[in-house]
């Protein structure tokens, strides 16, 4: 049986006290195990370009104590050279290896050397930044980055595993071929704009049966407007007079070579998604997810699929099946990356930076993220925010005072908190707590004290008088 998953914003009642206070505690302890995990003895650092990379190795001394062995060489980024340099890595005991992302040119290095079996680090190029005054060259950038690693001063992105990245390149194309094919569909209607044919006013959907089935005839050579309008089909067919006059224009030859050009090109991008789609739900049956998670379950449990993760997300307002899969294919099916909710929002930039100097706290920006993620979740957020649920309610309640843009990201930060819950607990399901949940929730006392204070902004003196119960 499912376990129902309710979302919620956490209330703080009167008297209690915020959550920080309840840290301060353990904020000691919590450092000190950070502390604990530090150096590593063996590194090796990669400083990638496009054609080769530059390794340096640091290892301790044979006989000297505390004295470390630097070496520095330049390995071309050819499969062989990679993997002689994975060799030499795994017979000098190398722990980790630490690489900084660089376009896609660090993808033959990770892979090739985590399959020789070395902990591979691919870390933001932001987090380690030469030091300022130093020479700018590949060698130095690889000693800096080796003496980072075995100091533990970096740390290590989010790269999925093999399926997943199979996934993400599948759902990656899908979405720059939608993309290009709404850019090829805008040129239609700016050639049938350049010709004087004004049908995109006349009807709701250029692409629909019957504006593709008039295209099609235009551009087999059918000149005639009031022709044309006779291939409306449904509602249109009340419209073929206002169809015959949008239709009316200069369209010529050369406009019907152009045009035809451009509908076989929407043609084959339209072809090439729905065989990535194939691909891609192909890909879900092979995924699956560990459960180490809670679940309700006594012993061990099948393993879920993917598919069945991706069903369980459409469930959640705002979701559909491609952004359900854009997700899965973005943060995984396996969440012990990611040990909390919190963990996810903020990996994903969804929550603001804190900027604290002296007494003054502020908020900074959540910054660049996923783009692909932060895409699928903007288009969610939108999308939820016009329904009549919690996630539609909430996006009333922030843009009032916050606006339009930071009520999205609320509600997209919303929506993958629900999404780590859902794919974390295989026996979770989405369940809608209506969009009265704030209310039913709300607690009288302070919606009293914002409704006097807004009286008492406006001039009124505001005497309250309990009423019987």
């Amino acid at each position: 049986m499912s376990t129902p998953i309710s979302f919620s914003v956490p209330l703080r009642l009167p008297g209690q006290p915020r959550p920080h206070q309840h840290n301060r505690e353990h904020a000691m302890e919590e450092l000190r195990e950070d502390h604990d995990d530090g150096t590593v003895a063996r590194v090796a650092a990669i400083d990638i370009a496009k054609a080769s990379g530059m390794v340096c190795l640091r290892v301790p001394h044979d006989t000297i104590e505390g004295r470390r062995i630097q070496q520095v060489w330049n390995v071309a980024s050819t499969t062989n050279a990679i993997l002689e340099l994975g060799d030499k890595l795994v017979c000098q005991g190398v722990e980790r290896v630490v690489m900084e992302a660089t376009g896609s040119y660090w993808r033959p290095f990770f892979y090739l050397l985590e399959a020789r079996g070395l902990d591979c680090w691919l870390v933001n190029a932001r987090d380690v930044k030469n030091v300022p005054g130093r020479p700018k060259t590949d060698k130095l950038d690889a000693v800096w980055l080796a003496k980072l690693a075995e100091r533990g001063m970096v740390r290590a992105s989010f790269v999925p595993p093999k399926p997943v990245r199979r996934l993400r390149d599948f759902s990656r194309t899908r979405t720059v071929f939608v993309q290009e094919r709404t850019r090829h569909k805008h040129r239609v209607d700016k050639a049938l704009q350049h010709a004087q044919i004004k049908l995109s006013g006349a009807v709701s959907d250029l692409f629909g049966l019957s504006g593709r089935a008039m295209m099609n005839a235009m551009v087999a050579g059918e000149r005639n407007p009031r022709a044309l309008a006779e291939l409306a089909q449904g509602s249109l067919v009340k419209k073929k007079t206002a169809l015959a006059e949008a239709l009316t224009g200069q369209f010529e030859d050369h406009h019907a070579r152009l045009l035809g050009v451009l509908l076989s090109t929407v043609d084959h991008l339209t072809g090439q998604i729905h065989e990535l789609d194939r691909f891609i739900a192909q890909i879900l049956e092979e995924i699956t997810t560990p459960h180490d998670g809670p679940g309700t379950g006594d012993g061990p449990t099948e393993p879920t699929s993917a598919r069945v993760l991706a069903e369980k997300l459409d469930a959640v307002p705002g979701i559909g099946p491609t952004t359900a899969q854009i997700i899965l294919a973005e943060i995984g099916a396996d969440m012990r990356r990611f040990p909390t909710p919190e963990r996810l929002v903020s990996w994903a930039k969804l929550c603001p930076r804190t900027i604290q100097s002296g007494a003054k706290n502020t908020a900074g920006p959540a910054g660049q993220g996923n783009p692909w993620l932060k895409g699928a979740l903007g288009e969610a957020a939108n999308a939820a925010a016009r329904t009549d649920t919690f996630l539609g309610a909430r996006y009333r309640r922030i843009v009032k005072r916050r606006g339009h843009a930071k009520a999205l990201v609320a509600v997209a930060r919303s929506i993958l908190i629900i999404a780590w819950h859902l794919i974390n607990n295989p026996d979770a399901s989405y369940q809608e707590l209506g969009a009265d949940w704030h209310r039913r929730h709300l607690d009288p006392a302070r919606k009293t004290r914002d409704l006097v204070r807004q009286l008492q902004a406006l001039g009124h003196q505001v005497a309250l008088t309990p009423t019987s119960a």
